[in-house]
């Protein structure tokens, strides 16, 4: 299992600090969450957060995006060459034009799919993508309970990427702990993201080792 904490629930007093600890501490991607205050009720970080944020982590950037405008935001993000960039499908009217686009600017295209959207919505566009992000949350805040009915979904998804012989990973964002990693993990995810579960620990490294099941 993946791990990409989540620097939503850092500390951003400290936040080259926290970057510095969580990717000594075994994490292996950082993951950034950009929310313009629409799409999702919150606001976080802009590029320049970001682009400080990439010049500090020594693992690659996994950069969610839940905004509005979703092409306006990609060309902000783009040039900081995150591992993948990924986007909500509720919110993009032409999404195999935006995973062209993301991928042909040499970053990893990735979708993103809210609780209650259904996995056959990718059935077009498995192929096209190198990751699908599964929310076990609502998005929008940090620190939530896992949505238990997403183990169910994670399944299928596996199901859906083994029929269609896709590239495809998995990645679960939203409650994940040691205390569910185990089912998330026979479910059929490959990456987890953790904001509250690693950055509240006092050890962030025993954390971490405790998702890579």
């Amino acid at each position: 299992m993946y791990v990409a904490p989540s620097i939503l629930s850092a500390d951003f007093g400290r936040l080259n600090e926290e970057i510095t600890k969580v990717c000594e501490a075994g994490a292996d991607l950082i993951h950034v969450d950009v929310m313009d205050g629409h799409f999702v009720p919150n606001l976080t970080i802009g590029p320049l957060v970001v682009k400080s944020v990439a010049k500090v982590a020594t693992k690659p950037l996994d950069i969610h995006l839940m905004v509005q405008n979703n092409t306006f935001f990609a060309d902000l993000f783009l040039p900081l060459k995150p591992k993948f960039l990924s986007f909500h499908i509720e919110e993009e009217k032409h999404p195999l034009r935006l995973i062209d686009y993301i991928r042909k600017n040499g970053v990893s295209p990735a979708i993103v799919l809210n609780p209650h959207t259904s996995v056959s919505s990718l059935e077009y566009i498995i192929n096209e993508v190198d990751m699908v992000l599964l929310m076990s949350v609502n998005p929008g805040f940090g620190g939530q309970k896992f949505i238990p009915s997403v183990l169910r979904k994670i399944s299928e998804l596996r199901n859906l990427i083994e029929k269609t012989n896709s590239k495809c990973m998995i990645e679960v964002d939203g409650g994940v702990t040691g205390l569910n990693i185990a089912e998330i993990d026979e479910a059929g995810a490959d990456i987890v993201v953790a904001g509250s579960y690693i950055f509240s620990s006092n050890d962030y490294a025993e954390a971490i080792k405790a998702l890579k099941i």
